[in-house]
């Protein structure tokens, strides 16, 4: 029945946290995307996707996007449609980053940060940050494929400390193979 394996299709990630206490400054958390091309899975990203840009053909952007965690459920969701990605990504890192206005925060000051990621109904993985507390960003999924063969997830948060836009930059070369 492996040859009727079709592999991921469309993936929703999702994202939820309350709002900062009265008083304080507004907790913001992004989600973000980077594409790899076949001929260097780990090298720089082809592209990001984050929360002002969609990707050029269409297939990665992000439904809603929240600067506070206001709001009933999950306050930030990207989609990625991986079946109609074009077969020269092999590879889109998924992570989370804290905006660091105006002043440095980690995941341990964000109160009550869900993550869930699904395909159609089917949860493939959910996360409340607790491995990641004194991290700036961190990866929170991994989706690869061989040439034009299905896609395939892997899970896992991999903490980021530094700066958001370096971040971007290096996310899909932390943790190579």
């Amino acid at each position: 029945m492996d040859g009727l394996n079709k592999g991921l299709r469309k993936i929703e990630i999702a994202m939820r946290w309350d709002p900062s206490p009265a008083g304080q400054p507004s907790t913001d958390l992004d989600l973000v995307a980077a594409t790899y091309l076949s001929d260097d899975p780990h090298g720089d990203p082809a592209y990001v996707v984050h929360f002002d840009s969609r990707s050029p053909d269409g297939t990665i952007y992000l439904n809603r996007d929240s600067q506070d965690g206001q709001g009933f459920g999950y306050d930030e969701v990207m989609t990625l449609e991986l079946d109609r990605l074009d077969v020269r990504y092999a590879r889109v890192v998924v992570g989370v980053v804290i905006q660091q206005r105006p002043s440095e925060r980690t995941f341990v000051s964000v109160i009550n940060p869900g993550l869930r990621i699904r395909e159609g109904y089917t949860v493939l993985a959910e996360d409340d940050f607790g491995s990641v507390l004194g991290a700036t960003a961190t990866t929170v999924a991994e989706f690869v494929r061989d040439g034009s063969g299905p896609w395939e997830f892997r899970p896992g948060l991999h903490g980021f400390e530094g700066d958001p836009v370096e971040f971007t930059r290096t996310m899909g070369a932390a943790h190579r193979p």
